[in-house]
């Protein structure tokens, strides 16, 4: 089965920054044939620039980006709830990462490892964390 990737705020924005580390990790997960989700509440929370998102953008089409419906809005409020957390868009990425993980190997790129790690605990899910690297170019590289 082909492994997943969960992308959390911290790693769309690292995309939308420009930052080369998180490119290529989106990259490596292409050329590994993973299947790279997205949360919309995720997308949400990072789109703020309206007169610029081409990068972000872009990062999106090469991602599934996964709905966020009633049911999911409860769970994940429920899972905060159990946790103590209080991040919701956190908790709906931990919850994509419980249904991917059912079909493999998954990996949640996130700036928050603490409460992805204690959200995932919760749910039983032993998933991979891996930092987006914020390391990004300047201006001038990206021709503004």
């Amino acid at each position: 089965m082909n492994p997943a990737v969960v992308l959390d705020t911290g790693a769309l924005i690292a995309l939308d920054r420009n930052s080369r580390s998180a490119w290529a990790l989106l990259r490596v997960a292409a050329d590994a044939g993973a299947v790279v989700h997205v949360p919309a509440g995720v997308i949400a929370q990072a789109w703020r620039d309206g007169s610029r998102p081409a990068l972000l953008s872009r990062a999106l089409r090469h991602c599934d980006e996964v709905p966020l419906d009633g049911s999911i809005a409860r769970a994940a409020g429920l899972l905060c709830g159990r946790t103590g957390t209080s991040d919701v868009i956190d908790a709906t990425v931990a919850l994509a990462a419980t249904a991917f993980d059912r079909a493999g190997e998954v990996t949640v790129v996130t700036t928050d490892p603490n409460d992805i790690r204690r959200l995932t605990e919760a749910l039983g899910v032993d998933v991979r964390l891996q930092p987006p690297r914020f390391v990004t170019r300047s201006p001038r590289s990206r021709g503004e």
